[in-house]
C-alpha cells in the first residue's frame, strides 16, 4: 500500500509568498511530470518534517492527495534550511504506470551475524553502498533491495553480479563499474609479539628517556696544581 499524504493547492508565488507560507509552518512545493502541468502545492510543515524521517517516504511511490484528486508521485528532491530544523521547499514527479522510472533506493544486508566471515573469522565487514540507483517500472519499484551475507567468507567480497534482484529491476550505474562491491570482508591483523627475552623497542625508548643525564666529571686536582705552578 502506497504512502499517503496530503497537501493543498498553492496560487501565490514568489519569494515573498514562499517566505510568508514558511512563516505560518507551511512548505511550498512544485509536482511535475506526466502530460499535466507543474502544481504549485504547498504542505503542513510538521507533519512533513516526521513523514521525511521514514525511510519508505523518499524510496517508494506516495499517494499525494490534493483537494479531492489523488495522484502516483514520487520524492524527487528536499532543501532544508542551512542551520535550522526546517524544510524550505520539496519536489515531487508524477508517476506515469507504463514508463519507466529511475529511483534511488536503500540497500539492506541480512545475515551478516550467521556468514563464515564473522561466525567463524570475526572478520571485519564493510558495507559500501548504503543505497543505489534501479530502473524498472512503478509497479515494480521495491523498498529497499536486500544483499543476503549468510556465504561471506573472510577475504571475499559481494558484488553487483552476486545480487539477486527482484523481477523487472536493473541496477544503474552512470558509467561506473558495472560490478561494483556492496560488501567486504577483511581480516583483523595482529600486531606480532616482541621476542621472549628481548625487550620492545617502546620500552627501551622509555627507559632512556626517564634515565638521569650523567653529572658533569670532576676537575683533577693534581693537574691543576702543576698548572698553577709553572704559571
Amino acid at each position: 500500500m502506497a504512502t499517503e499524504f496530503t497537501a493543498f493547492a498553492r496560487t501565490l508565488q514568489g519569494t515573498g509568498a514562499s517566505r510568508r507560507l514558511r512563516h505560518a509552518a507551511k512548505v511550498p512545493g512544485i509536482v511535475y511530470g506526466g502530460e499535466a502541468k507543474p502544481e504549485m502545492i504547498e504542505l503542513d510543515h510538521n507533519a512533513l518534517w516526521h513523514a521525511l524521517k521514514k525511510e519508505e517516504f523518499h524510496s517508494s511511490i506516495l499517494s499525494m492527495k490534493v483537494d479531492k484528486a489523488t495522484s502516483q508521485v514520487l520524492l524527487r528532491d528536499v532543501q532544508y534550511h542551512p542551520f535550522k530544523q526546517q524544510i524550505l521547499h520539496i519536489d515531487f514527479q508524477r508517476v506515469e504506470a507504463g514508463k519507466k522510472i529511475h529511483m534511488k533506493v536503500p540497500v539492506h544486508f541480512v545475515n551478516q551475524d550467521v556468514s563464515p566471515a564473522v561466525k567463524l573469522s570475526a572478520a571485519i565487514v564493510n558495507h559500501v553502498l548504503t543505497d543505489v540507483e534501479i530502473s524498472c517500472l512503478p509497479k515494480d519499484l521495491p523498498r529497499f533491495i536486500e544483499v543476503d551475507m549468510k556465504d561471506l567468507k573472510a577475504g571475499e567480497s559481494i558484488h553487483a553480479k552476486d545480487i539477486t534482484l527482484p523481477a523487472g529491476v536493473t541496477l544503474v550505474f552512470h558509467g561506473r563499474n558495472k560490478d561494483a562491491v556492496f560488501a567486504t570482508a577483511s581480516m583483523v591483523k595482529e600486531e606480532a609479539a616482541p621476542a621472549e627475552g628481548a625487550p620492545a623497542a617502546a620500552e627501551v625508548a622509555a627507559s632512556k628517556q626517564k634515565a638521569p643525564a650523567a653529572p658533569p666529571a670532576a676537575p683533577n686536582k693534581d693537574k691543576q696544581g702543576v698548572k698553577d705552578g709553572k704559571k
